[in-house]
């Protein structure tokens, strides 16, 4: 498994990451079977939220079982980055999440939980989980310097916010902001849009995305790719789906050329872009991971990624 550096931070990371949003499902054996199955092939970076827990219907479900497995495969904390995110106030029952609060009382609280479900007294990564449009800032600053003084936390990052959201949460803060979490994938790319869709008709798209790709790239911001293999509609995941014929035979086509999978060449497609974008992947299907995570040892051509992107139903001008 190759490796990046995650923005200025000296977490060397693998350039694939687990997601565990959905881990909570899992009993404690297949959970940590999943786990295992990523750190043989590498993995070293994990991502969660204090939120998580879809299928027990609370919080800190799936960081709780996240904890458990990394005691049951016998893997040393210190060998092993986890993220956690927060700021999100879950509502499971109200049939999800209903507002935000980036307020200290709210983060350090569900903070001090998230600890506790994980079973570790820091994270490597803390992510504000989505903007709150009643931050206070000098709070915001204030939480994230006494979490870090306190050795809980050792780097921040931000998740779905666009440049000017960050360079004015970034002015507050005497830490760099080293992570912008952003939805992204074959099928989900307005990031990449944005920036080829200059002076045409759509430029709504550019008003929308704001430049986030080269900002990232200019301040030395890793991007992380969430949710990667969604088609972004009612359809679910795009890979193997019949509502997707075009994007799936040319998947097919790639995967014969470079004797791999469908799922491989779809991850290999986001490595292949220069900004090194770290990939989440949400699977908790072991099979399913080991092909995804084949695409780190493939090399795509610039006509291979162009040719997926617009078999994806993406229109080049």
């Amino acid at each position: 498994m190759r490796h990046i550096c995650i923005g200025t931070s000296e977490m060397h990371v693998s350039r694939i990451a687990l997601g565990v949003l959905h881990m909570d499902a899992l009993d404690r054996t297949a959970a940590a079977t999943v786990l295992g199955s990523v750190l043989d092939r590498g993995v070293n970076f994990f991502d969660t939220a204090d939120i998580y827990g879809p299928n027990a219907g609370r919080a800190h479900a799936s960081s709780e079982k996240l904890g458990t497995s990394i005691k049951d495969v016998g893997a040393k904390r210190s060998d092993i980055f986890i993220q956690t995110k927060f700021g999100v106030v879950s509502g499971y029952s109200h049939n999800g999440a209903t507002r935000y609060d980036s307020s200290y009382r709210n983060l350090v609280e569900s903070f001090d939980k998230e600890l506790e479900a994980l079973g570790t007294d820091y994270v490597d990564s803390v992510i504000l989980h989505r903007p709150d449009p009643l931050m206070d800032v000098n709070e915001f600053a204030g939480m994230v310097q006494d979490l870090m003084s306190s050795g809980k936390v050792h780097e921040v990052g931000v998740s779905n916010m666009g440049p000017w959201q960050i360079e004015y949460l970034q002015s507050f803060l005497a830490t760099h902001i080293q992570v912008d979490q952003l939805q992204f994938g074959l099928m989900h790319t307005p990031i990449i849009d944005a920036g080829i869709h200059i002076n045409m008709s759509d430029d709504d798209a550019i008003n929308r995305e704001g430049g986030i790709l080269p900002y990232t790239q200019l301040r030395k911001i890793t991007v992380q790719a969430w949710s990667p293999f969604q088609s972004g509609t009612p359809y679910g995941p795009f890979v193997g789906n019949a509502h997707f014929p075009e994007l799936n035979r040319e998947l097919d086509r790639q995967a014969r050329k470079h004797a791999t999978t469908r799922n491989a060449i779809a991850t290999a497609w986001i490595l292949h872009h220069p900004a090194q974008i770290q990939v989440i992947l949400g699977s908790m299907n072991p099979e399913r991971l080991s092909q995804m995570l084949d695409g780190d040892d493939i090399e795509l051509d610039r006509q291979d990624w162009w040719d997926l992107y617009k078999a994806a139903g993406h229109r080049v001008p």
